[in-house]
């Protein structure tokens, strides 16, 4: 199982508890020092750890992970697209095209870099599943219900990216059929709440653990699970 920016946060939460079940963890990180002290963490837990130095926007330090995953196994069981950039809450009327663009890196041509160049290795597998970490803010219905606090949250990039990658996902599940490709929020859309991450100062009302439940469902998903959904921790969220 190979989970993206696993150095922190939600990915290295997902990396624990996937860790503790058995799985052996490929833990990409972008800072490679981060990234060894958090496989160094999870080790002494007790788990099987390879740290991957993976920089989701660069095309060779993709290809090198792959390499690096492929000395190590034949097959890709399940890939975490977790790594994501919050960009810099620019207003509308401010925002301009580099900046959406350096948060589209990451957060949409980012996941398709990885997922393209994993393809092969998760093709390989018996029951190969991809989950996307988008957000509540990358749904139309969440966007505009003024219940919502993120109607009230006035930026282009992030939002417009996590869209994309809804919608990318979706293209994925339906073009690739024996991939699971599915989508989770950390929070709790019903009850407008989201996960404490060092992205949103830690300011959410959830942990990160609870943050993490539906990326562990989703990631242990059996072969006649679902694909092409978007879910939280209490259930389905819509587009």
């Amino acid at each position: 199982m190979l989970i993206t920016g696993a150095n922190k946060g939600l990915g290295l939460e997902a990396a624990r508890r996937l860790g503790e079940q058995g799985w052996t963890i490929f833990l990409g990180s972008r800072d490679e020092e981060r990234g060894r002290a958090a496989a160094a963490q999870l080790t002494d837990g007790g788990a099987n750890v390879v740290m991957v130095p993976l920089d989701v926007t660069s095309d060779e330090s993709v290809k090198d992970a792959v390499r690096l995953v492929r000395e190590h196994t034949d097959r890709l069981d399940v890939l975490i697209n977790n790594a994501g950039a919050p960009g810099s809450v620019v207003p509308p009327a401010d925002a301009t095209a580099d900046e959406i663009h350096s948060v589209y890196d990451t957060n949409v041509y980012g996941p398709i870099r990885v997922t393209h160049a994993f393809l092969p290795l998760l093709q390989a597998a018996d029951n190969p599943r991809v989950v996307m970490v988008s957000s509540a803010v990358g749904a139309f219905a969440v966007v505009t219900d003024a219940e919502q606090p993120a109607s009230k949250m006035h930026e282009l990039a992030y939002s417009s990216s996590k869209a994309a990658l809804n919608m990318i996902t979706v293209r994925y599940a339906q073009a690739l059929p024996g991939i699971k490709f599915n989508l989770v929020t950390p929070g709790e859309v019903a009850n407008r709440k989201f996960a404490a991450t060092d992205m949103n100062h830690h300011t959410g009302q959830l942990t990160v653990t609870e943050g993490t439940d539906p990326i562990v469902k989703l990631a242990m998903i059996d072969a006649d699970g679902p694909t092409g959904i978007f879910i939280d921790r209490l259930g389905p969220v819509a587009w």
